[in-house]
């Protein structure tokens, strides 16, 4: 048996259809009800969440400070939410810093997601706009969440380079295809963005990346070992990804997983990648 390591979930998602819009949830019926913060305390008994960091949801962008504001008063009631990504309008530049400077007055903002992965344009987060706006957020001392399928790294590649002093976390492995083993490709980009060490990535959102109905830990391990061999585990950072990750799996049998595919490292560093890495990245409270 593993010694038991409290976890800082990264990536958390909480939301109620009732009270805000998320057009993307009308075509996930299984996921188009509330979810919120008792459900997954229900979903995750048993599991020592020590902390939360909330990410953004997709809502209307109109209603992104709606959002941030929504979440930030569940943190009065569940002090374990300890960061929020909102999301924000970066593609207009230096536009974008009314938003941005209404937002910072909120200490529980770590940083910024604009999700890219549905963006028609193969270009649009080599824009000048986007890139500006990016480089907008070290003045606030938040960090970006980069949220791409894997065919748009070579993109992202060059958006890490024109942001040296930007820190990045690339979610859920840079959506790999792992229901149709596409892994050469997508290792090799990983390799080259890991030599930026201005770049985290986040141990995430891998099963709904597989064969939700078939998928098993041993697929999913080439592309773990892929991520520990080009970023280490002093920049791999955990998180659940609930509630999207029901559609292929409970949030225990995702934890177990994880558990299985990093049981070959010290107790050191799979306290780094539930706990510590996370706290670091987000600039969370120390305890």
């Amino acid at each position: 048996m593993m010694q038991n390591i409290p976890v800082v979930d990264a990536h958390l998602h909480l939301w109620d259809p009732q009270l805000l819009r998320y057009p993307w949830l009308d075509d996930v019926p299984m996921l188009n009800t509330a979810h919120l913060i008792a459900d997954y305390n229900q979903q995750t008994e048993g599991i020592e969440i020590e902390r939360m960091v909330f990410v953004q949801c997709e809502c209307e962008p109109s209603q992104c400070e709606q959002e941030a504001a929504w979440v930030t008063g569940i943190a009065k009631q569940d002090k374990r939410i300890q960061g929020i990504i909102p999301w924000a309008p970066l593609e207009l530049g230096e536009g974008a810093k009314q938003v941005l400077d209404r937002m910072a007055q909120n200490p529980l903002i770590k940083g910024i997601r604009r999700i890219i992965q549905f963006e028609a344009d193969a270009d649009f987060c080599l824009r000048p706009g986007f890139v500006q706006g990016v480089q907008l957020l070290p003045a606030y001392n938040w960090s970006f969440d980069i949220c791409v399928a894997h065919h748009q790294l070579p993109k992202v590649i060059e958006l890490v380079r024109q942001c040296p002093n930007v820190a990045f976390m690339l979610d859920h492995f840079g959506k790999p295809d792992i229901r149709n083993w596409d892994f050469m490709q997508w290792e090799k980009d990983i390799e080259i963005l890991a030599q930026f060490s201005n770049v985290d990535c986040k141990l995430s959102g891998l099963v709904t990346e597989a064969d939700f109905e078939n998928w098993t830990a041993a697929q999913l391990k080439p592309y773990v070992d892929a991520v520990l061999k080009h970023f280490g585990p002093d920049r791999l950072i955990f998180g659940g990804d609930w509630p999207v990750v029901r559609q292929a799996s409970t949030y225990k049998r995702w934890k177990e997983t994880a558990d299985e595919l990093l049981a070959g490292l010290s107790h050191d560093d799979r306290y780094k990648i539930y706990n510590a890495n996370a706290v670091r990245f987000y600039k969370l409270d120390k305890q």
